[in-house]
């Protein structure tokens, strides 16, 4: 908008006291037309610097097509609403649950102070204890007066109260809520601030080096009971819930893909979504895990007469040829990991890791053999790379291989 002009005017004030007196003072006036009603506007302010400060920001939010009228300009509480409202249907309940309580009790507030339980059992109930103290928190501030520095008081007051990790998942949540209202609403997203407190010292989670996974998969391939159990998720970078809840009818060895497109909960019962809507994705079949799902779906316990689950609980052999008794019906994951998942890492003599450090190792390992970043996150179900890099990659070679890329890369 070129034609956008912003003039400033002064006048004295004249105000008569109760000694009637008359006091004069200085009022500065911003005026233009609104760039989108086409009305006029007018701002006053006691300072001439802090009109012009209104002026040169103006004319910068209506040059990059960021202008809002700050008397429409929705609270953060709305957008907390909006943005709830956006992931129905894209992440399954209780992901959405978590999501709730975060931004519910962290962002939108009150915040009441006081133990842990005591906030989980107010969140949970509705009330209060008895003499409790609330502070107020962002939720009735507008979009266009959030600032670094108010986030940056509300992110120590919730580090003091509930915990570094508390806080800074609220932060990771108070970008995704502004970015989308900047996308709905049109109103610019606060910068973070910088430099706030982090989790320090934090551990990085075990995974095995890619010999030791050859081993586990060597040992997988002679086991055909329950080799593919504990190969599986090595192979395929899934998580435990989309492992346990996967079904035949999504193995399509035609195209040579598994379809992810549910979780299985700990009860046992079946969601249709993944935990993300990223998660929901197709991940290519190895030659090995393709070879493994074969030779496993001959094998593999029905639902009455019917394959069903990949990875169903097994249920009571009887003496050949006679079926299983009671089999095909769900794995539940504690089973899973005291039946299929620890006893191979003590029979093989390797390190205790976690079903899930399995993906972690998956994801390692196809970055370690230079498999571009967004393929990578793509089949591990990250919406964003960043996830990946940040939180996943970890080293599954020494120092040498970097060193032997140096050479290579300057003909040594």
């Amino acid at each position: 908008m070129n034609d956008f002009r912003v003039s400033i005017t002064h006048t004295t004030r004249r105000r008569k006291l109760k000694d009637g007196k008359v006091a004069h003072y200085d009022q500065y006036y911003c005026e233009y037309r609104d760039p989108k009603l086409k009305r006029r506007r007018r701002r006053a302010f006691n300072r001439k610097k802090d009109a012009e400060a209104f002026r040169n920001a103006l004319l910068i939010k209506v040059s990059e097509g960021k202008y809002v009228d700050e008397r429409t300009s929705p609270t953060l509480g709305k957008a907390i609403d909006h943005w709830l409202a956006d992931k129905e249907g894209k992440v399954k309940p209780s992901t959405l649950m978590g999501y709730k309580v975060v931004v519910n009790g962290a962002i939108r507030g009150p915040l009441l102070v006081g133990t842990a339980q005591e906030r989980a059992n107010y969140t949970e109930t509705g009330v209060a204890p008895e003499g409790a103290r609330f502070l107020q928190l962002l939720g009735d501030v507008k979009l266009t007066d959030l600032n670094p520095a108010m986030l940056r008081v509300w992110h120590k007051t919730i580090v003091d109260h509930c915990g570094i990790y508390t806080a800074n998942r609220a932060k990771s949540h108070i970008k995704s809520i502004t970015a989308l209202a900047e996308e709905d609403f049109l109103v610019r997203a606060p910068s973070m601030p910088t430099g706030l407190t982090r989790v320090r010292n934090r551990p990085k989670k075990a995974i095995l080096t890619p010999e030791d996974i050859a081993k586990v998969v060597r040992a997988a391939k002679d086991d055909a009971e329950c080799g593919i159990y504990y190969a599986f998720a090595f192979l395929a970078g899934t998580r435990p819930s989309e492992q346990l809840g996967l079904l035949w009818s999504e193995v399509d060895f035609d195209k040579n893909v598994i379809h992810i497109r549910r979780i299985q909960e700990r009860d046992g019962t079946l969601t249709e979504m993944t935990k993300t809507e990223a998660g929901t994705r197709d991940i290519p079949m190895s030659a090995v895990l393709r070879e493994m799902l074969l030779a496993w779906r001959v094998r593999c316990p029905r639902k009455g007469k019917e394959l069903h689950r990949v990875f169903p609980g097994p249920g009571r052999l009887q003496e050949w040829p006679k079926p299983r008794l009671g089999g095909g019906g769900p794995l539940l994951y504690q089973n899973f990991r005291k039946r299929y998942w620890t006893p191979v890492f003590k029979r093989l003599g390797l390190p205790y890791v976690t079903p899930h450090s399995a993906r972690h190792s998956f994801i390692s390992t196809l970055q370690a053999q230079g498999i571009e970043i967004g393929l990578v996150a793509q089949i591990a179900g990250h919406a964003n790379p960043t996830v990946t890099l940040g939180h996943y990659t970890q080293a599954v070679r020494d120092g040498s291989a970097a060193m032997e890329a140096l050479d290579r890369a300057y003909g040594g």
